[in-house]
């Protein structure tokens, strides 16, 4: 009797999903069957759900606007106490570019443009687009989104004054002063070693990994490199005061980047009670 010729009574009784055939004994002898859940030899292969495709920017919780950063100064309140503040000023701008919403781009958001350019500093698609919605040539553009779209249309210019008050409290992000490389004292406020007594570790980092495990820098480690320069947003500051001669608003404490800087002026999201919890 020969060895490939197994009756498919014995070969089912110990793999029930395999079948031998003696016809074709180069070829593969096992063939498999219907995977099912309830064979325990076979692996259960786990479907992977799709992510959900859409915009995933945060809402803010309402229009803003853009400002060029002047300096800070000392503002005297009435009742004598002072406050440090910074100044913010606004070029020729603010101006409505373009309105987003959810059946042609997806999501509900205002493009807001800044600061008046020649139009030679411009490219010929981002002049198209601007002339589209029969602006001036803006340098700066940036989306607010929002929840309704409503009353805003292409070239609607925004003042400050009617969007904030004196008490209001903003967001404001920017890009931070830029300190090129810099060590692990300056950038991560590490402590140096001892300057004398033989010490020749004063301002290095130090060890930085472990030896055989891991055997590998952690990721994340807060070593020297490149400081500032990044954008930064500081939260819930106070309007203190808007001069509508000068063109000016106040806003107390210190705001991101040197005098000049662009600005993103906006109102602070409080969760529950101008922005929803989900």
């Amino acid at each position: 009797m020969s060895i490939l010729s197994i009756s498919a009574s014995s070969s089912s009784s110990l793999l029930p999903n395999v079948s031998f055939s003696s016809s074709k004994c180069c070829s593969s002898f096992l063939t498999p069957q219907t995977h099912t859940n309830s064979n325990p030899f076979l692996p259960i292969v786990k479907s992977k759900k799709k992510k959900p495709v859409g915009v995933t920017m945060s809402i803010e919780a309402g229009i803003g606007v853009m400002a060029t950063k002047l300096g800070m100064m000392s503002f005297f309140e009435p009742n004598g106490k002072v406050v440090p503040v910074t100044v913010v000023g606004f070029k020729e701008g603010n101006i409505v570019t373009q309105v987003k919403t959810e059946a042609t781009d997806g999501y509900d958001a205002v493009q807001v443009g800044y600061r008046r350019v020649r139009d030679r500093k411009l490219t010929k698609p981002e002049m198209g687009h601007i002339q589209k919605a029969g602006s001036i040539p803006l340098r700066h553009l940036q989306e607010f989104r929002l929840q309704s779209v409503d009353g805003f249309e292409p070239n609607q210019k925004l003042s400050f004054d009617e969007l904030f008050n004196e008490g209001d409290i903003v967001d404001v992000s920017g890009t931070t002063i830029g300190k090129g490389f810099q060590g692990g004292i300056k950038r991560h406020n590490f402590k140096r070693g001892q300057m004398t007594h033989g010490s020749k570790s004063h301002r290095a980092l130090g060890s930085i990994g472990a030896g055989t495990t891991p055997g590998r820098v952690y990721k994340g480690k807060k070593m020297p490199g490149r400081m500032g320069g990044t954008k930064t947003k500081i939260r819930k500051l106070k309007i203190v005061k808007i001069d509508k001669d000068l063109n000016v608003v106040m806003i107390k404490g210190a705001l991101p980047g040197k005098p000049g800087n662009l600005l993103r002026i906006a109102p602070a999201k409080i969760v529950g009670k101008n922005i929803p919890k989900s």
